[in-house]
Formats: structure tokens, sequence, C-alpha cells
């Protein structure tokens, strides 16, 4: 609870995925994947109640040996590769049967992510009396630098700036969204259905924390970042 309000932690994890087979419980230096979010929403200050969505026996049964809550099994048809992330959130904010003044959402595939930010994230979105907040970090790569190629390879700016920008030093910051933390009041998420909107709050995270994975390179640059962690700790 915050400011007397109070808030409800969603880990959404589907049983099918492609780039890396069975990703949710592939194990991360000695944890299942999930795991390791699990445990950071449990140390959380503000979190009232953390629960599973899912669709995967499996995933219930080992989010459940870590301490997650799974109240319902999620849908087949909300747990296929083209379901908006969305529509899961929405699904388990109906079903519940309890009313949360703030839903967060936390992606098993950002193991990097840690209390701090997750309640870093929240207070923000508290504090500014933000509808939604959404967790940032600063763009690898700047598009301002980009280009596309047209019919015979010539490169064309991607943003075609009116005035070109001729040095590193002049492009503004770009930001991207990390997948690791996403707030929002629920009546406003219910009633926009959606994380990004005109008055989403960018709580900015380092790149350190920010991996999101997405193939078995991200998984394994990860595995080797928490395996020093325990190692050095």
């Amino acid at each position: 609870m915050i400011d007397g309000k109070k808030v409800l932690g969603i880990i959404t994890a589907r049983g099918g995925s492609k780039s890396i087979p069975r990703k949710n419980l592939k194990l991360m230096a000695g944890k299942p994947l999930i795991a390791w979010t699990i445990a950071e929403a449990h140390s959380s200050r503000f979190l009232d109640r953390l629960i599973l969505s899912s669709d995967d026996e499996e995933i219930i049964e080992v989010a459940n040996t870590w301490g997650c809550e799974a109240p319902f099994v999620r849908p087949t048809e909300l747990a296929c590769d083209d379901t908006p992330g969305i529509d899961p959130v929405i699904h388990a904010l109906n079903v519940i049967g309890e009313h949360y003044d703030y839903i967060v959402l936390l992606q098993p595939t950002s193991p990097l992510r840690t209390t701090a930010d997750i309640d870093g994230c929240i207070n923000y979105c508290v504090q500014e009396d933000a509808p939604v907040c959404v967790s940032v970090c600063l763009a690898a790569q700047n598009p301002y630098w980009m280009h596309t190629l047209d019919d015979r390879h010539r490169i064309r700016p991607l943003l075609n700036p009116k005035k070109a920008i001729e040095r590193r030093q002049e492009t503004p910051p770009v930001f991207v969204e990390n997948g690791a933390v996403y707030v929002a009041q629920t009546d406003f998420l219910l009633k926009e259905k959606s994380f990004i909107t005109a008055e989403t709050l960018a709580y900015i995270m380092p790149p350190d924390r920010s991996w999101d994975i997405d193939d078995e390179r991200d998984f394994l640059f990860c595995a080797l970042l928490k395996s020093q962690a325990r190692h050095d700790g």
C-alpha cells in the first residue's frame, strides 16, 4: 500500500515461447527465470498482493513453489503469440474479484530489475499523480543517426530532420521502454486498455538493469551477470 492506496502486482508468463523454449522456467544462475521477478516483487514495500497470470500448469506450480499466488488459469486464447500484452492484465483485473487502486505489471523477461526499480516506479507514479508510469532506459542507438535505403540502396535519413545534425552531441536523448515495470491506476487502465498513452510518465532506469530477454544471447548475458553477482555477494 502507498498513500492509503492498494497495489496489485501481476506477473504474466505464458507457456509458449518460440525464441527460447520454456523460457520462463529455464534455470538462470540456479533459479527458474520467473523466480527472479517473484523474489524482487516480494521485497516491495508497496505491493499488497502478487499474482501470476499463466496458461501453463508447470509455470503455475513453480510460481507457487516460489511463493507467488495463481488464483486462476489464463484462457488459452489469451496466451497466443499474437495476443496483445495488455489482454492478460485486463483479464486478471476482471476475474480476481477485488479492487486495487494501482496495478503493477512485471514481466519475467526482465530479471535484472530490482525491488528498488519496482518501488521507485510506483512511488514516482503516485508522487506525480500520474495515471500511468512505465520504466524506460536510454536507447543504445540513437535514431537520429539511423537510415533507410531507397530502391538503389542509397542512404536516406530515417527521421529526415529539417536541419542535418552534424555531431552526436547535438542529438536529443532518446528513450525506449525496457519492459521492466508498468504501473497504472486501475480504473484508468481499464478505460484506456494501454499503458502507453498521452499521459504516460517515464521512470528512467539504468541500461545495466534494463535487459529484456528476447533470445538465447540475452539469456546467457543475464545469466552471466546473475552468476557473477551471486559469486561477488
